[in-house]
């Protein structure tokens, strides 16, 4: 126990907005569940982030409980990480309202997402769309985080919580730990089978592989993905000339633990046509065993809501400690229950 209290805290959460794909798990889950013996890990679904867009209400409580099992499948043990749900921590949106009053107008609206979403949801934005890095802030604030591990479109959010930290700090004492982004050197940044120069997203279900996805689906899509209109059709990692085949290299080396050079050679003289069905291959024997996990947890629902109920009794504890320390410093009565 004396161990596990030196143990630096690791925190971080996804949207059950979509099913996770192959860029959620190489570029963050893959690498979450090999970290619990070195940090004491707190994951969610960030189900109250959904939210900012409409959500059909039986489809994101069914994502929810998916996204957890395959949290659990990806390699989550519930015994050594806290896995919850956020909105089963009420202290998330507590501490949310306080931070927005905390944060100002002008660093909330130099989010870039707040602006790439609100392009794409013209008709609804709203307040939450606006404040929700406040929220993303108390999130992370509540449980002390030493590390979030984001990926690099999120770096902008977790400096945002570090300039909140340090405002709240600053006026009323040491109260909240400044977190650090953890971006994994490798498989950080995963981009769509259709279009190599943007983010895998499930906003494009053709170039976004699924976990849960069938394998004659996932076979399908990789066959199609986007390579390169050059005449040498070779399989070498060039980002910028050829941004097709290195993000497919990417991806390989990310499931297969080969090198860039070593694909290189792999692939010598073999051209797209055996290379893109290699990759398909090699997802599609990744995630197998992950899909297949899934489906058992997802048919023992005694057992997942045991998880999440531990898991937010857990998280609960840690949260009201913080938020109690905050209510304190504003000026809030302290709660008499």
């Amino acid at each position: 126990m004396e161990n596990e209290a030196k143990k630096k805290i690791m925190l971080s959460g996804i949207q059950p907005s979509g099913d996770l794909h192959l860029g959620n798990y190489l570029g963050a889950v893959k690498n979450w569940g090999a970290r619990a013996d070195e940090f004491d890990c707190y994951y969610f679904m960030a189900d109250l982030h959904t939210l900012t867009v409409r959500q059909n209400p039986a489809e994101l409580r069914r994502r929810s409980l998916e996204q957890l099992a395959q949290y659990i499948a990806c390699g989550l043990d519930p015994e050594k990480n806290t896995l919850f749900i956020q909105s089963h921590v009420h202290e998330h949106a507590e501490l949310g309202w306080i931070l927005n009053c905390y944060t100002m107008f002008g660093e909330l609206s130099r989010m870039t997402q707040f602006k790439d979403k609100s392009a794409k949801n013209a008709d609804n934005i709203n307040g939450g769309l606006f404040t929700y890095p406040s929220l993303m802030a108390a999130d992370i604030l509540l449980y002390q985080a030493d590390y979030v591990p984001v990926g690099e479109d999120q770096r902008q959010h977790c400096e945002l919580t570090r300039d909140i930290a340090v405002r709240f700090n600053n006026i009323y004492g040491d109260v909240f730990k400044v977190p650090e982004a953890y971006i994994p050197k490798a498989g950080a940044r995963v981009m769509g089978l259709g279009n190599p120069t943007a983010k895998m997203s499930k906003s494009d279900p053709n170039g976004c592989v699924f976990l849960m996805e069938k394998p004659e689906d996932i076979a399908r899509k990789f066959k199609r993905a986007i390579t390169d209109s050059d005449t040498e059709r070779c399989v070498r990692f060039d980002p910028e000339n050829k941004p097709g085949v290195s993000n497919l290299m990417n991806i390989y080396a990310a499931v297969t633990g080969k090198t860039l050079d070593e694909i290189e050679r792999e692939f010598d003289g073999a051209g797209y046509g055996a290379f893109k069905p290699a990759v398909g291959d090699a997802v599609i024997e990744t995630l197998r065993p992950i899909r297949e996990e899934a489906q058992r947890l997802l048919a023992d629902k005694a057992y997942l809501q045991q998880v999440y109920t531990e898991g937010a009794q857990k998280a609960s504890f840690i949260a009201r400690k913080t938020l109690r320390k905050v209510y304190k410093k504003v000026g809030l009565v302290e709660k008499p229950f």
